[in-house]
């Protein structure tokens, strides 16, 4: 059973997620603040976190960039604000999904589904020796999930690593926002297709040698993105 952490100070909200996730199967634990709930993250097992952004103690954004620095555990930001300056920035920070309030308690329990399933084919996958995609200065191992630029590795989240790798592996052919979110995230955009911007922003500033003129990942105006080789 998949132990989930919801980090959340209002109550109604905390245990609504709560019976929703426990009536679909997980187990759940609930912190109350952000310190606590820092705390309980970095010493004790989780499978997913729930992160409310605004909280007493400790914020989202700064419990997010701390889980990051230590697991890849995915992590699920939930907040009332709706500024995208907040969705970038959290999901900038490693959070591999953004939910703001309110929204329908189903909807959250699809998207934990969505990131266990992904997370769980992620760690129990055994390949037998390195599949290795290889472009100019760029390496990509496939199977130990790292990133090298001109032998040179560069640290990259989960959705990074698997917004990279499935461009890559698809060459020359473009890609809508909607498209990679279908593929990566494997849930309907719904809105959500910023977040694709912000990781190929990122992914970008690890990989290429200048970022206003690309030499691996395309912006094709009004279209998408595709891996040039």
């Amino acid at each position: 059973m998949s132990r989930i952490l919801i980090i959340e100070d209002e109550e109604a909200i905390a245990e609504l997620e709560k019976d929703y996730l426990e009536i679909s199967g997980f187990d759940v634990e609930v912190a109350s603040d952000g310190t606590e709930g820092l705390a309980r993250a970095l010493n004790e097992t989780f499978d997913l976190y729930i992160l409310d952004l605004m909280l007493p103690g400790i914020d989202g954004f700064e419990i997010c960039k701390q889980i990051r620095n230590k697991q890849n555990t995915p992590i699920i930001m939930v907040s009332a604000k709706k500024d995208d300056i907040d969705k970038i920035r959290g999901l900038g920070l490693g959070s591999d999904d953004y939910i703001t309030k309110p929204f329908s308690p189903s909807e959250l329990v699809a998207r934990v589904r969505a990131h266990l399933a992904r997370y769980e084919r992620l760690i129990n996958s055994a390949i037998t020796g390195n599949d290795i995609l290889t472009i100019r200065g760029l390496k990509i191992d496939k199977t130990d999930r790292r990133v090298f630029v001109n032998n040179v590795e560069k640290p990259f989240t989960t959705k990074e690593f698997d917004l990279l790798c499935f461009l890559a592996q698809h060459p020359n052919r473009v890609f809508s926002k909607e498209e990679l979110f279908k593929k990566i995230w494997e849930m309907d955009p719904e809105g959500d297709i910023a977040t694709v911007t912000v990781h190929i922003k990122k992914i970008r500033e690890k990989i290429e040698y200048g970022t206003s003129k690309p030499q691996y990942i395309e912006t094709i105006w009004g279209v998408g993105y595709r891996f040039k080789v």
